[in-house]
């Protein structure tokens, strides 16, 4: 099984499980993360989804035994068919996506991890734009977030180097949300992504959805965005028992809908 699912209390954890490769992926588990990811987006009793790794690391990115399998599949194939779906999804899908970098997260793997809503890491991850070291660009959306996230001089240095970068020094350049001591990790994880679980779902999709289009928008193309999914957003259950809760002084329940 190369990804493992489990739901529970409107969290929805699919661990990427290849460890003997640390979580390399080939086509049998890019598939599987898509259609895991597919089942997230339509099952309405999951409010957050998060992405992590099982064993010592996060994702090492492809499989390279089975990029040059001369009986594999074409390079162009890999990432068209395995990787840019993937990354649509994790972007597209309007719920909260948390990565949990457990350890190394390189190549595909930490683009993949940038491209999560939020990433929060482990004291002794580390992240590499590995791509260089073997001939390649970075792929996986790596040529669009990064810079977008550290600046174009910086995201050039670390993909033309490959040089790793500790979870501390993402941390620091703003490439991720949060480090955590190795120790507390999957604690706090836990209450992070529980947090996420118990608020207004629908409203949180739409804010996604808001940051996805300002990427492409002028000032005045947004703020008409933002009265759009405003206005869809003041006809959620969710901001009813919002503003309800408020004026009744009291903590709202919010069903994510």
């Amino acid at each position: 099984m190369e990804i493992i699912k489990s739901l529970i209390n409107g969290v929805c954890e699919l661990r990427l499980n290849r460890p003997e490769v640390f979580n390399s992926f080939n086509k049998n588990m890019a598939l599987a993360f898509q259609d895991a990811l597919d089942e997230c987006e339509i099952n309405d009793e999951v409010r957050v989804i998060l992405i992590t790794g099982q064993g010592k690391a996060f994702c090492a990115g492809q499989d390279l035994s089975e990029a040059i399998d001369p009986d594999g599949p074409e390079l162009s194939h890999i990432v068209e068919k395995h990787y840019n779906p993937i990354i649509e999804r994790i972007r597209n899908i309007e719920k909260p996506i948390v990565a949990a970098v457990n350890g190394v997260a390189a190549g595909a793997g930490a683009n993949i991890a940038l491209a999560c809503d939020i990433t929060i890491a482990k004291k002794s991850a580390s992240f590499i734009q590995a791509f260089s070291k073997i001939g390649l660009i970075p792929d996986s959306g790596g040529t669009f977030f990064l810079p977008r996230i550290i600046g174009v001089q910086k995201a050039l240095a670390l993909m033309m180097t490959g040089d790793k970068i500790s979870a501390e020094e993402a941390e620091r350049m703003n490439m991720i949300y949060k480090v955590v001591e190795d120790d507390l990790f999957e604690s706090e994880v836990s209450i992070f992504v529980q947090k996420l679980a118990l608020m207004p779902t629908k409203g949180l999709g739409l804010t996604k959805k808001a940051v996805n289009q300002s990427f492409g928008n002028n000032l005045t193309q947004q703020l008409v965005v933002e009265k759009d999914l405003q206005t869809e957003a003041g006809n959620t259950y969710d901001f009813k028992e919002g503003v309800n809760a408020f004026v009744e002084k009291r903590k709202p329940i919010f069903i994510g809908k």
